[in-house]
């Protein structure tokens, strides 16, 4: 795995091991208030990225775009700021619903940018015959 791909597999680590140990300080202190955070790290971090990661180690077409930085960093600093800002929201502080919303709005238009670039990845894919024996 190399470039873009590397990048979002080591995030969808980092995104794994913050989820689970969200969800067991969670179990052991027996308050599950932050249940939505821990699903949000889970699926829109853990997942998203373990996804983005093979889709563009599979694609290298699509890994070569110039895009392809700009969709990590867009994810990464709005997924972020989006899951921190939820945490202190369900926390109590409502103060911080702004940067919900702008991580949301960030996290929706990286979900966007991929499709711009996926999709023509996907359609310009040749599958190559097997050789002749």
């Amino acid at each position: 795995m190399q470039g873009v791909a590397r990048n979002f597999f080591i995030l969808a680590i980092i995104y794994a091991l913050c989820g689970m140990l969200l969800g067991l300080v969670m179990s052991i202190g027996g308050d599950h208030t932050e249940m939505p955070v821990h699903a949000h790290i889970m699926v829109a971090g853990w997942l998203m990225s373990a996804v983005f990661a093979f889709f563009y180690h599979l694609f290298p077409v699509a890994r070569a775009s110039r895009l392809a930085p700009a969709h990590f960093w867009l994810t990464a600093v709005s997924g972020i700021a989006l899951l921190v800002g939820l945490f202190f929201l369900l926390a109590g502080n409502p103060a911080i619903e702004p940067l919900v919303a702008l991580g949301s709005i960030g996290f929706f238009a990286g979900m966007l940018l991929f499709a711009w670039i996926a999709i023509p990845a996907t359609r310009a894919y040749q599958v190559q015959p097997a050789p002749a024996e």
